[in-house]
């Protein structure tokens, strides 16, 4: 498990939701590849549709660029050994603050 290893970049979400959020990918890496991004990415979205309800978004990488609305409370952004991950739920709404 590597979550203790995380460095959060940027985040909005309550505590135990980022714990959540750093554990389910260092689950994910325990699983796949560190280069299989996509079915990373996968693995954690499934996880938060099924716990926090459908919508989530997971972006999983070493390099990209975003731009995008989310519902307030749901947005992290942190590092994980070589790789950067981006969790949020969407939202119909402007952001409050850009990310």
């Amino acid at each position: 498990m590597l979550e203790g290893k995380a460095l959060i970049e940027d985040t909005d979400m309550p505590v135990k939701m980022q714990i959540h959020a750093m554990t389910s990918a260092s689950q994910a890496l325990d699983i796949y590849d560190v280069c299989e991004y996509e079915s990373i990415a996968g693995h954690i979205k499934k996880e938060f549709d099924k716990i926090y309800e459908g919508g989530w978004q997971c972006v999983v990488g070493s390099k990209f660029g975003c731009f995008f609305t989310h519902s307030e409370g749901t947005f992290i952004y942190f590092t994980l050994m070589s790789l950067k991950f981006l969790i949020f739920k969407g939202s119909s709404s402007p952001p409050s603050s850009p990310h």
